[in-house]
């Protein structure tokens, strides 16, 4: 027997529970469910830790936060939804702190800002450096005051239900039980989050394998824009775990082997006093990332067990500033690295940290199959364009997670039921995943060790740097994993909480996202953002000002395809900073 609602959720974290509550604030009277793998305050969005940003203070504007962000994202953001994102930021965030959110304040009691990588003036809300943290426990509270929302936590979606050309709901495992469940509904939103698992080191948490992605691009809806991976300088070397933009954003160094603040030999700009509030550290996150593998190529980092790295360096900011505005910096350094950053300096290495790209959505959440949505880290709507500014990501979770959520909530209103053919459907997947892995025999392959495989290939090709003959290599490769996964083996075949089931379906999903990545890189033949092409080192507007599309071909290889940018105001130029 399927379950049935009106809005049908995937993914608990910041844009999930927002989608949530702007659906049942549009009609109360709709059934509204939200499905999550995990418990929804171990989603993904609690980890984050500098801020959000949104225009506030006296000498900022809405049209300097748009500038930043087209210019940022290297003018592949589609601007009339960067106009709306920065229109309706600020209303965002004061409707979270009447939320609960406790946003750190001035000494008069404004809200407190920082700046923040690639923005040019302080804008980026914070509470201390546990934002995301408060921002969810905010946002999930929230939504307990709704009858209409009812929650499935611990539920994984293994299939996208489509029929009459429309999406009408999902196939989940109840993980706690093994119940295979068809859950029905007139609109489906997907809020999963990225993909950073698709790599060995990255910021993400272990929940983050692209599932959302997979699962839209295997229903026929495009991915966009796939090929724009960004690096975050500063995550800690072996675990990969963040250290905040918001350390160098209080006055942190970067410190080469020699202890030299090597980003002044890079055009990052130099520092600038207030109220501009401009630093080397304070570049974009891909101009950073490049400028460790110059140093790197120079000879200038230090090496350790888990390859190259540099020092982060805050002690002279004091203990007093670090308690107050770093203290969960402090806390992982010393559970982590047994460092103490009040008197050592922090190890450092760029890894993985956000998708710019994700399923081609249009202004409102929509995606080109009707009745599915998404919003967040899962979605390329685009305001990104080809590199994130640090601190746009958790307010773009409220203003189109909120878009998302009342777009889906006008068009399941207008829907009649799902329709009970949809239940064969769900039958055949049931029986897909007792033939494929609960029940075969024989296997020779592993998850682990193709898991290990997928994620060296894609370190090696499509990392910072990337090159044709590397990328058509990867490409072949991760064909053959496709391949070899059809022989993968479960040791576990029972039916309650068999998290091996689950890693084996995340692995197919970090498969075919991992395909998309390198597909669209390899057809991109130019250098824009957090996509460099050491073959082709120019940005190339006349070719290349376009959106990739990637469509899973008949053979489940991707099909590379291109859509034009939104220019409205911002027509393409010289991404300069410092200037």
């Amino acid at each position: 027997m399927a379950l049935v609602h009106d809005v049908l959720i995937i993914g608990g974290g910041g844009a999930g529970l927002r989608a949530a509550i702007a659906a049942a604030e549009l009609d109360p009277r709709l059934d509204i469910a939200v499905v999550s793998k995990v418990y929804p305050m171990r989603s993904h969005t609690v980890s984050a830790e500098g801020g959000a940003a949104a225009v506030i203070k006296p000498g900022d504007s809405l049209d300097a936060h748009a500038y930043d962000t087209i210019s940022g994202g290297d003018w592949l953001s589609d601007q009339d939804a960067v106009e709306a994102f920065v229109r309706e930021a600020p209303a965002e965030m004061l409707q979270l702190e009447h939320w609960g959110c406790p946003w750190s304040r001035e000494p008069d009691g404004h809200v407190a800002v920082r700046p923040f990588g690639g923005m040019k003036l302080e804008r980026t809300w914070f509470a201390a450096d546990k934002t995301g943290f408060h921002m969810l426990h905010a946002l999930f509270q929230t939504t307990l005051k709704y009858d209409s929302i009812r929650r499935y936590d611990e539920w994984f979606v293994t299939k996208i239900l489509v029929d009459e050309g429309r999406c009408q709901g999902v196939v989940a495992i109840e993980v706690a039980t093994g119940r295979i469940q068809a859950v029905l509904a007139k609109a489906v939103i997907l809020c999963t989050g990225g993909c950073g698992k698709v790599f060995p080191y990255t910021t993400n948490a272990s929940i983050k394998n692209g599932d959302g992605m997979a699962l839209a691009y295997r229903a026929g809806a495009p991915l966009k824009d796939m090929e724009f991976v960004q690096y975050h300088p500063t995550g800690l070397p072996f675990t990969g775990i963040l250290i905040t933009e918001a350390t160098r954003s209080e006055g942190g160094w970067l410190l080469n082997k020699d202890g030299y603040r090597y980003l002044q030999d890079y055009d990052l700009g130099k520092p600038e006093p207030k109220p501009v509030f401009r630093s080397m550290e304070l570049g974009p996150r891909d101009r950073l990332s490049q400028a460790f593998v110059k140093e790197q190529e120079k000879g200038r980092t230090l090496v350790g067990p888990y390859g190259h790295y540099v020092h982060l360096d805050i002690r002279h900011l004091g203990q007093k500033l670090i308690d107050k505005k770093l203290p969960f910096v402090r806390e992982l350094c010393l559970k982590y690295e047994n460092i103490d950053p009040v008197k050592e300096m922090i190890p450092v290495r760029p890894v993985v940290h956000y998708m710019m790209g994700g399923i081609h959505t249009d202004i409102h959440g929509a995606t080109s199959l009707a009745g599915l949505f998404a919003a967040g880290e899962v979605a390329c709507v685009s305001i990104n364009g080809a590199n994130r500014l640090g601190s746009n990501s958790l307010t773009e979770l409220l203003v189109f997670g909120a878009r998302a959520g009342t777009a889906a909530a006008a068009f399941a209103s207008q829907q009649r039921k799902p329709s009970p053919s949809v239940l064969a459907q769900a039958q055949d997947e049931e029986r897909r995943l007792g033939e494929r892995f609960l029940r075969k025999t024989g296997g020779t392959e592993k998850v682990a060790a193709l898991r290990a495989e997928m994620q060296k290939t894609m370190e090696e090709s499509a990392g910072i740097y990337r090159t044709a003959s590397v990328l058509e290599e990867a490409a072949r490769k991760l064909r053959k994993l496709q391949e070899r996964f059809h022989d993968v083996s479960l040791e576990d075949r029972s039916y309650t909480f068999n998290t091996e089931l689950i890693a084996v379906l995340e692995l197919s999903y970090m498969l075919d996202v991992a395909e998309a990545i390198v597909h669209s890189a390899l057809q991109r033949r130019e250098s824009r953002g957090s996509h460099q092409r050491t073959d082709y080192p120019k940005r190339d507007d006349t070719q290349f000002l376009a959106h990739s599309l990637a469509t899973r071909g008949e053979n489940g290889s991707p099909r590379i395809e291109y859509l034009s940018v939104t220019i409205t105001r911002w027509p393409p130029a010289q991404r300069v900073y410092g200037r």
